[in-house]
């Protein structure tokens, strides 16, 4: 097996194993902690203790888009010739996911923890339904992460060169 051969799959253990944190927590958080914690803690402690821990979550899973993205950097920069439709597809379902990421740590998560600590009840005024646009967002986006990153997975997979050229050859030959 080439040193590329090597690089590209080193490269896409790590990219696996990013996007499993990535959307294996999104999972956890958001279909099975949320529910819970929004149907058995009163408020306004659900949203300051679901917001807390989604707050430190979007590190993680920021932190993990950047990794899935300097992973298609490398596999891009190892590959011999034009990338397929598959890789293309991979490569901007990663850019999309963490786009989706950046946006909910940057801009949705830290607008619903300021309005929750300035009192804003979700559909209850003008902030109330400032934190009901930035939940409903945060959520549809949460949701679009998981998928992207399920099919960035299965793209992965798929799109792992089984072998070098030369291997394949004299396998062919010998075989």
């Amino acid at each position: 097996m080439s040193v590329t051969m090597k690089l590209e799959r080193a490269a896409t253990a790590v990219g696996l194993a990013a996007l499993a944190i990535w959307v294996g927590g999104m999972v956890a958080l958001g279909a099975c902690a949320a529910p819970i914690v929004f149907g058995k803690v009163p408020p306004p402690l659900a949203g300051d203790t679901m917001g807390t821990i989604f707050r430190r979550f979007d590190v993680v899973a920021m932190t993990c888009a950047v990794v899935v993205l300097a992973v298609e950097a490398v596999r891009a920069l190892l590959l011999s010739g034009r990338p397929s439709l598959l890789d293309r597809i991979r490569g901007l379902g990663a850019i999309a996911a963490a786009a989706c990421a950046i946006y909910i740590g940057v801009v949705a998560s830290p607008g619903i923890m300021a309005l929750h600590e300035a009192g804003a009840v979700r559909g209850q005024g003008e902030a109330g339904m400032r934190l009901d646009y930035l939940h409903d967002m945060a959520e549809l986006l949460g949701k679009a992460e998981v998928v992207l990153g399920l099919l960035v997975i299965v793209l992965h997979v798929l799109t792992l060169r089984a072998q070098d050229t030369a291997v394949s050859t004299r396998t062919v030959t010998e075989g």
